[in-house]
C-alpha cells in the first residue's frame, strides 16, 4: 500500500498537471509544505524526474485502453485480411484441446 507521503506527491503532482504548471519537485515539495505533509525527501525529486516530459492527463485518460495492441498489429506487417485467417487458425487449436480433454477417461469429479 502506498504511503502517505507518497500519495501527496501523487496528488501535488495531479494538482499542477491540472493547472498546467510543469511538474518540478520544488514544486511538488511547495505544495507539500503548503499542505502540512510529512514526507519524505526522496519523493518529490522521484516524482519530478518519473513524470518529466510526460502528459498526465494522457496518461490518465489512456488506462486500460491497451493502447499498445494496435502497434503490435501494425508491427507484424500483415494485411487486415490476414488477421481473420489467423483468429480461425486460433480457433482451431482450441477446440482440438478440447476436444483431447474428453478423451481422458474420467472426469474431475469421478
Amino acid at each position: 500500500m502506498a504511503s502517505t507521503s507518497e500519495l501527496a506527491c501523487v496528488y501535488s503532482a495531479l494538482i499542477l498537471s491540472d493547472d498546467d504548471i510543469e511538474i518540478t519537485a520544488d514544486k511538488i515539495t511547495t505544495l507539500l509544505k503548503a499542505a502540512s505533509v510529512d514526507y519524505e525527501p526522496y519523493w518529490p525529486n522521484l516524482f519530478a524526474k518519473a513524470l518529466a516530459g510526460r502528459n498526465i492527463k494522457d496518461l490518465i485518460t489512456n488506462v486500460g485502453t491497451g493502447a499498445g495492441a494496435p502497434a503490435a498489429a501494425a508491427a507484424g506487417g500483415g494485411d487486415a485480411t490476414d488477421a481473420p485467417a489467423a483468429e480461425e487458425k486460433k480457433a482451431e487449436k482450441v477446440e482440438e484441446e478440447e476436444e483431447s480433454d474428453d478423451d481422458m477417461g474420467f472426469g474431475l469429479f469421478d
